[in-house]
């Protein structure tokens, strides 16, 4: 069930934009959360053409248009608001969601929300006192984690043994479903590295 409130100027507004795009017929907006659960979490309204919507989304019909819900967001866009304000230089469209970087995982979560709560939580708060960071780029469909170093650690010499005696440690013991760990940092770049 969908918990987002978009309110009446909201809808007039977002209606207004869809009427302007070309071969507007049946075109509704998306509403998903991008890196749900981490301090990146970013809520977005996107353009939906018919076709482009998933089988799974939770479908509102709103004022003249449809809005689809990525699945997968929805615990992130509970209590979500969307609001239009005009003002003299045309006006603001606003969306507040204060779940959306809220970590929800439990069990059932997807793999990819889980190792982001592990990697967000657990891994890199040890690696910020080396001014380091490593971020999840992707779950490849063989259950490998592909990730990324940043900060202190792109290029830091010591990188290999904190991918494999911390990272990979952490993830393998707690998602024993992951196959294994891929790091895609280019460590040549050794302009921030701690050691």
């Amino acid at each position: 069930m969908v918990n987002v409130e978009i309110t009446e100027s909201a809808q007039q507004y977002l209606k207004e934009l869809l009427d302007k795009q070309k071969d507007s017929e049946g075109i509704g907006i998306r509403m998903f959360v991008a890196n749900p659960g981490t301090p990146q979490a970013e809520t977005c309204i996107a353009y939906c053409r018919p076709g482009e919507e998933k089988e799974e989304d939770e479908v509102v019909e709103l004022t003249g248009f449809k809005a689809y819900f990525e699945e997968r967001s929805l615990p992130y866009l509970e209590q979500a608001k969307v609001d239009y304000a005009p003002d003299r230089m045309g006006g603001q469209l606003t969306i507040r969601a204060p779940n959306s970087k809220m970590p929800q995982v439990n069990d059932d979560s997807p793999l990819e929300d889980r190792i982001n709560y592990i990697l967000y939580n657990e891994v890199n708060p040890g690696l910020a006192s080396h001014g380091g960071n490593v971020s999840l780029v992707e779950v490849t469909d063989d259950n490998f984690a592909v990730l990324q170093f940043g900060g202190g650690c792109q290029g830091c010499g010591a990188v290999e043994v904190t991918l494999k005696n911390g990272v990979e440690v952490a993830l393998m013991d707690k998602l024993p479903e992951l196959k294994g760990i891929r790091d895609v940092t280019d460590h040549s770049d050794r302009s921030n590295a701690y050691i």
